[in-house]
Parts: C-alpha cells; sequence; structure tokens
C-alpha cells in the first residue's frame, strides 16, 4: 500500500466521487448507497408537495416506497417495483455508474436490460424515516451562507485545502 492510500484509509474525511453523469434533481433529489440500500427521495409525479422514500435492500432485494409520513405508495406491488423505485435506479446508475451499483445490490443482468429487471425480492419494510430526515439534514447546508469557515456540527471532518 502507497503513502497515500495509506493516509487517506486513516482520515476521518470521505472521498467525495463526483457524478458518472449530470443529474436533473427535481424527480430524486436524494438518492444514496447507504446502511445495505439503494435508498432515496423520489418527488410525486401528481402532488408538488408530495415526496416518496424509496429503498431496495442489497442482495435480498426487498424494496419499499413510502410517503416521507409512511403512508405506502399505491403503485408498490407484492411483487412488482413501482415507478418511484424505477426512478432511483435510473438517478442511481447516472450518479454511481451502472457496474457500481449492480454491484451494490448484487444484481446479474445483461448489459442492455434495466436493472430493475433483476431485482428477484418483494415488498419489505424500510426506515423511511432515517432516509427522509437525512435529505433534510443536506438540504438545510444549502440554506447556509457560502464560506470558508468551518461549521460547528462538521469540525471534526478534516481541512484539506481552502474552498474558493
Amino acid at each position: 500500500m502507497d503513502a497515500d492510500e495509506d493516509a487517506w484509509e486513516r482520515g476521518s474525511g470521505v472521498r467525495v466521487v463526483p457524478p458518472v453523469q449530470p443529474r436533473k434533481l427535481a424527480k430524486v433529489p436524494f438518492v444514496e448507497m447507504a446502511d445495505g440500500r439503494l435508498q432515496g427521495v423520489v418527488s410525486s409525479g401528481s402532488d408538488i408537495a408530495r415526496v416518496y422514500v424509496s429503498s431496495i435492500t442489497a442482495g435480498t432485494h426487498g424494496f419499499n416506497c413510502s410517503t416521507n409520513n409512511n403512508r405506502p405508495c399505491g403503485g408498490l406491488g407484492g411483487s412488482s417495483p413501482c415507478k418511484h423505485l424505477r426512478s432511483l435506479v435510473d438517478e442511481a446508475v447516472l450518479q454511481y455508474g451502472r457496474e457500481r451499483v449492480a454491484r451494490y445490490l448484487q444484481i446479474e443482468v445483461d448489459e442492455t436490460d434495466h436493472l430493475i429487471i433483476g431485482l428477484e425480492g418483494t415488498r419489505e419494510s424500510a426506515p423511511a424515516a432515517v432516509v427522509f430526515s437525512r435529505f433534510l439534514r443536506y438540504l438545510a447546508y444549502l440554506e447556509l451562507p457560502v464560506t470558508t469557515e468551518p461549521l460547528a456540527e462538521m469540525h471534526w471532518f478534516p481541512a484539506t485545502r481552502a474552498v474558493l
């Protein structure tokens, strides 16, 4: 292992990987691969004030989709994902790349097939409140004025260089 890699592993910061392709944030403003799931927030197609928290568990492919106040998605069938889950997968592919998402979820499909075809799970319960809370917390950072000063609640992140 080289010195740069060793130093990075000892640090408390996380490398930020730029998106593979640009994303439009209106439909899926938040997508992440965390806690053993592909999860995120997806806007409703019919109501501008409603969002859904959607997730797919890695390995088992159990999926869930509900509003941020835990009302189940009407399009979610017993063994078929809804349009919100399809949008989540599409945006994850733009953010992280097809191969990385497939590897994380442990899906094997042909190169031309949509990743949702490789899901073999069924509907399962998932913690929508945790995902939605994290999304709201990240949104709060966007409302802060631009500064190069450290944020009090993030003071433990190492400073690697000045922000311009």
